[in-house]
């Protein structure tokens, strides 16, 4: 993303961001380019990250960035899964857990079944899914660690969504674990980690960005010639497009190069998103936490 770009977008706050983060590591990570558009945005952003990954709490650093990565694996968001697997050596994490999940200890592994329901269909989450990481054990988890282990999930789980559109993607000579963070979770200035954006993601981003628009224009003319339309017409045009959109899986799904380092992470890898709402069949039970 070209520095002129940003230096019109989101003036000088944004670009006083940006250029702290490079005094403190020499680089800045395609998010924050993103983001520094957005300056506000941006300083909440990595001061949520400071307090999660850096700040004091029941997990080892090494773990959360190890449960970064299950989490950003199970959407299949090879950027982030990069981005973390060098943070959790730069902070001394066991390499050979980073050959697959299978070599992770058994506590970690556990998370597995909270984490893919929280990914792709949260609401068929039971008490008993809690109640069996909390119970007392060898791998158990203390209800500290559980609660900021679900916390770090659902962040990346969300993060995973943001990188997917805004049409982020890594380099394919990224320098992973390169990270700058913010000198104190207080500071207004909070810089990334890692290195600009490429040319090659911003551009595809745009040519997709650009064809998206097209494809509304092409629907907005239409609906203006096809007035005459009924409501229940348009609702069943729309739920049908929904469908298919739902079965038309991601390109780091269809990309053979990214299985073999993201599958490693996954346990029951073709679990995924199902429609919560099924007319004529009985609503799925609800789990409710007060």
């Amino acid at each position: 993303l070209p520095i002129a770009q940003i230096l019109q977008e989101g003036g000088e706050s944004s670009l006083h961001q940006l250029l702290e983060a490079c005094v403190s590591a020499g680089r800045v990570d395609h998010v924050a380019m993103v983001m520094g558009l957005h300056p506000q945005y941006l300083s909440s952003f990595w001061k949520t990250q400071y307090l999660l990954l850096r700040m004091d709490g029941p997990l080892p650093y090494h773990k959360r960035h190890y449960i970064a990565i299950m989490a950003a694996a199970r959407h299949r968001c090879s950027y982030l899964v990069g981005l973390h697997m060098g943070e959790f050596l730069q902070v001394g994490g066991n390499p050979t857990w980073l050959q697959g999940l299978h070599c992770a200890p058994q506590k970690l592994r556990n998370l597995n079944e909270i984490n893919k329901l929280l990914a792709h269909r949260p609401w068929l989450i039971t008490k008993e899914h809690i109640e069996a990481l909390l119970k007392p054990g060898e791998d158990s988890w203390s209800l500290a660690e559980l609660v900021q282990a679900l916390v770090l999930l659902t962040h990346y789980h969300s993060l995973a969504s943001f990188v997917f559109g805004c049409g982020i993607k890594p380099k394919e000579d990224q320098d992973v674990g390169n990270s700058c963070w913010p000198p104190s979770p207080h500071s207004d200035s909070s810089p990334a980690s890692d290195d600009s954006m490429g040319d090659s993601g911003g551009t595809d981003a745009m040519q997709e960005v650009e064809i998206l628009m097209e494809r509304m224009k092409l629907l907005q003319e239409n609906q203006r010639e096809e007035e005459g339309v009924t409501q229940e017409e348009m609702a069943t045009r729309f739920e049908l497009e929904k469908t298919e959109s739902l079965l038309v899986p991601s390109s780091d799904i269809l990309d053979p190069s990214l299985q073999s380092n993201i599958r490693c992470f996954l346990e029951d890898p073709e679990f995924g998103y199902k429609d919560f709402t099924r007319r004529g069949e009985q609503a799925p039970p609800t789990f409710r936490a007060q």
